[in-house]
């Protein structure tokens, strides 16, 4: 066996190994989940609290118009 064709079988090999890991990895508990969850929810409340720049205003007023205008047309 040459070097190359060696080198392709323990390429095919390991992807496959690493395919059929992956598709037998464990899910993440409710548990993990939850607190992900949460900790995800207490990092990104501040940016929730914000208000919408007037610039983001305008562009989904532009959108909506864009949007009316194409269901009054159909």
């Amino acid at each position: 066996m040459t070097v190359d064709k060696g080198n392709k079988l323990a390429r095919t090999t390991l992807e496959a190994s690493v395919n059929d890991k992956l598709a037998t990895d464990p899910k993440l508990d409710s548990g993990s989940q939850k607190r992900i969850g949460d900790q995800l929810r207490a990092m990104y409340d501040e940016l929730m609290q914000q208000p919408v720049p007037d610039r983001f205003k305008e562009l989904l007023e532009q959108l909506d118009k864009k949007n009316g205008a194409k269901e009054g047309s159909q």
